[in-house]
């Protein structure tokens, strides 16, 4: 018979094999919170993947520990590659990674800027990923400094105000 005229479950086959999520080129710096974040993504998904092992015959609950497994290889990949920073010990009057930035932009505007790996970079929290164009232009800067972060919409200069670590 051929297989055109078989009829098989759609979800039996749909999925399964989940592309791997791609990993930076870039080096793997992270701050000691970075890599506890790291570690606490791999302890989630053991328990989400053990909450879905007693339902592994389903084709869907199968896709999903695929997807788990999946991301669960990604951040395994990402701790090996880790080069961990102390920026407690970095020099104080230089932005570096790991610094937590103070600006001023021209309207005077305070915001404060976290430099972090790219794991750990979230914008909502103030957290921005060394790769950044706006990490970019705060790095090498001391206090006082005037730095050009290159925006699409224009430039925009901001004054570094304080730098903590």
């Amino acid at each position: 018979m051929s297989r055109a005229f078989v009829k098989e479950n759609d979800l039996e086959h749909a999925g399964i094999d989940i592309p791997e999520r791609p990993l930076s080129d870039e080096p793997n710096y992270v701050t000691p919170n970075g890599l506890k974040l790291l570690n606490a993504q791999i302890d989630a998904l053991e328990i989400e993947r053990g909450a879905l092992k007693n339902k592994k015959d389903d084709p869907i609950t199968k896709q999903k520990i695929a997807m788990i497994e999946r991301d669960m290889r990604y951040y395994a990949a990402r701790i090996e590659s880790a080069i961990l920073t102390s920026p407690k010990e970095e020099d104080h009057s230089t932005v570096l990674f790991g610094a937590k930035v103070t600006v001023e932009d021209e309207e005077g505007k305070l915001t404060t800027y976290e430099i972090v790996g790219e794991d750990e970079a979230d914008i909502h929290q103030g957290k921005v990923s060394y790769l950044s164009p706006l990490a970019e232009a705060l790095i090498g800067a001391k206090l006082n400094d005037e730095v050009t972060w290159q925006k699409p919409m224009g430039d925009t200069y901001l004054t570094i105000q304080k730098i903590e670590y």
